[in-house]
């Protein structure tokens, strides 16, 4: 279920991203969505907050969970990161080739998920999300960036390729068809190290990895998620 999961430690934070084995997206039934969290739910010990993603830079501020297990379901609310302070709350994101970026500050007092691709990145989302865990800690911030679809595989047309190099500030990549594509995990770790924030990759490529889920190999995929949480051990 999960590509790689650290359960809270002297931090007091949890991460997790989970694979293809399960499909936390909303295109499903109802029924099999809730089935789907709950299952993840109970795996973490946590109930999941999620949004609704729409490639923009705005963010959610979690402040009260509204039952102890299964799904926060806030849909209703456009945004591409989330943020709490409160603990015992898993804040998700959720992709199918996108990066899924994972915040906590060395307190283990704020936390924050983040969903990166293409139009949020050059939106800011990172350094909005950043912006919103600063305002409530002054403590020292790492990342957790998992699966996405790498360099050599998110091909794109050759503007677009090197418009999305200049206005991010990275390379273009050559693909492995020898095309042009834009790294995404290489922008945002470039603009999280450029907020002063340590960054641990934690994930493979969601395009070659059969066992991740991705719009660009299936468009019918489900979608993956990035989650995180404060466990409150200080």
């Amino acid at each position: 279920m999960f590509t790689h999961r650290t359960d809270p430690g002297a931090d007091g934070v949890g991460v997790a991203f989970t694979s293809a084995e399960i499909d936390l997206g909303d295109r499903q039934d109802a029924a099999h969505r809730a089935a789907a969290f709950a299952r993840v739910s109970a795996a973490l010990g946590v109930p999941i907050a999620v949004v609704r993603q729409v490639h923009g830079a705005d963010v959610c501020v979690v402040e009260a969970a509204p039952a102890a297990s299964g799904l926060i379901d806030l849909t209703a609310t456009k945004a591409d990161a989330l943020v709490t302070t409160q603990l015992g709350i898993g804040l998700a994101v959720r992709v199918a080739d996108c990066v899924p970026i994972l915040l906590a500050d060395a307190a283990g007092t704020v936390a924050a998920a983040v969903h990166a691709g293409r139009e949020g990145l050059l939106a800011g989302v990172i350094g909005a999300a950043v912006a919103a865990v600063r305002a409530r800690t002054d403590a020292a911030l790492q990342a957790w960036v998992g699966p996405h679809i790498c360099g050599a595989c998110y091909e794109v047309p050759d503007a677009m390729a090197t418009d999305a190099a200049a206005r991010l500030g990275v390379g273009v990549p050559t693909t492995r068809w020898g095309t042009l594509g834009i790294d995404l995990g290489g922008a945002a770790r470039h603009q999280l190290e450029g907020f002063g924030v340590a960054v641990a990759e934690v994930g493979e490529c969601t395009l070659t990895a059969e066992h991740l889920h991705s719009h660009r190999r299936n468009p019918a995929a489900g979608r993956l998620a990035g989650i995180v949480w404060l466990a409150g051990t200080h």
